[in-house]
């Protein structure tokens, strides 16, 4: 896995935007290569086995372990509630010794939380372990980035989380890859273990190699690192169309897997196409960050909300093994793609603590990630399958699609040419 990441690193550019004046020291390649794997390991440990190793272990709970699919569809939505409380958290601290301390704690609670969903069959102690796997989720996703993008500030590197958030589409990747090797020859229970052995060896990494914080607001060579946030109007615009993202994203992500086995003659196929979704994610932020540095932040984020509407309503016109693949494609390489810009963008906006407003971005990304799950446990018991989902998840992109056109007209009339990234 660190032989993948450092490939990505080896063919990924480092053009610094500005040099930093003569004689002023820059931290080595070996520091910038070292502290981008923490972020890479961090992201597969805290998102991509914490949280979604739960979607291609879903089925096999179902059937192994008597766990309903109502009661499923409710551990996710539970997951989310600590998701959306460790958003509330980073949202509120500017310390960023201590968003260090909290981030190194949420390694901890990845690890455990993994191996907490093995020892058990009780549904409430489920529920509590997906809860406080959603807060190590929210510390990987926002704590982490925002760690990571101020130190590469700091360091005079492009303000970018491409490889950073590599490390998700790693996670998945690796989460249903190693389910589907597994799933022949150990239960769920045992393949839960596993997961949490390789959480350990990822948490070595991630906490051994990322650099204690600064709170100074200077780069290393004495450059203020000044904030230029956006008005509230435009923050709030902005928070509305994240909402309709994170409802179409959390559809496909949390069930995905279930949504193509219970298509007719694709029983033995979710696992495989959920496989798809992480090879499709972990290059696609490095891609998306190339084509935002030419196209501007917001038309990347037009197309890709485009891309993801597709992925997410294919199912729901073609139920052959091809659509599905390119569902999984499309949506694989565009929700970790929007993720990664709007969190990159809110980094720039506030660069001496970028957690900030990634913060409350997510807590909005959030609160759709608690609706629409619960949303379709009541659909799942009224219709039996998942396509009022579908069709609810295509429907908020779809809004949230308009709306970033329309923050991009304010945008070109308003706001400064370093906002509009």
């Amino acid at each position: 896995m660190l032989l993948f990441i450092q490939l990505i690193l080896q063919h990924s550019q480092f053009k610094l935007p500005l040099p930093p004046p003569s004689g002023t020291y820059m931290s080595p390649l070996e520091d910038r290569t070292k502290v981008l794997i923490a972020g890479v390991c961090g992201l597969t440990l805290m998102l991509g086995i914490a949280r979604f190793a739960y979607t291609p272990l879903l089925p096999l709970m179902q059937t192994q372990a008597g766990l309903d699919a109502n009661y499923g569809a409710w551990l996710a939505s539970i997951n989310y509630f600590g998701y959306l409380a460790g958003a509330l958290i980073a949202a509120s601290i500017s310390d960023m010794a201590l968003k260090d301390r909290l981030y190194r704690i949420g390694i901890i609670l990845a690890v455990v939380t993994t191996l907490a969903m093995a020892l058990t069959t009780d549904w409430r102690l489920w529920a509590m372990a997906r809860f406080f796997a959603g807060l190590s989720s929210a510390a990987g996703l926002l704590l982490g980035s925002g760690l990571i993008l101020n130190w590469l500030m700091r360091h005079h590197y492009r303000s970018e989380l491409g490889i950073h958030f590599s490390g998700l589409g790693l996670g998945i990747l690796v989460s249903a890859l190693l389910v589907e090797l597994m799933s022949p020859y150990f239960d769920w229970q045992s393949q839960w273990v596993w997961l949490s052995l390789l959480g350990v060896a990822l948490a070595l990494p991630a906490w051994l190699w990322l650099p204690p914080p600064k709170n100074s607001g200077f780069t290393i060579s004495g450059n203020a690192l000044d904030d230029h946030p956006p008005s509230q109007l435009f923050l709030r615009i902005f928070m509305v169309a994240y909402f309709c993202a994170g409802a179409g994203y959390v559809v496909s992500a949390t069930f995905i897997v279930a949504i193509i086995d219970d298509m007719p003659g694709l029983s033995d196929s979710g696992n495989f196409v959920f496989l798809i979704v992480g090879l499709a994610a972990t290059p696609a932020c490095i891609l998306w960050d190339r084509f935002a540095r030419h196209s501007g932040s917001f038309n990347a984020l037009i197309v890709a909300s485009v891309f993801q509407t597709i992925g997410i309503a294919l199912p729901l016109f073609s139920a052959t093994l091809w659509s599905a693949i390119t569902s999984a494609i499309l949506f694989g390489a565009t929700f970790i793609g929007i993720v990664s810009l709007v969190l990159t963008m809110a980094g720039r906006y506030y660069p001496s603590h970028p957690s900030k407003m990634m913060g409350k971005m997510t807590f909005s990304y959030g609160i759709a990630q608690i609706a629409a799950p619960a949303a379709i446990a009541v659909t799942i018991q009224s219709d039996g399958n998942y396509n009022q989902g579908l069709y609810l998840a295509a429907g908020a992109m779809v809004i949230g699609t308009a709306i970033l056109v329309l923050l991009r007209f304010i945008e070109e009339k308003h706001a400064s040419p370093n906002q509009l990234g």
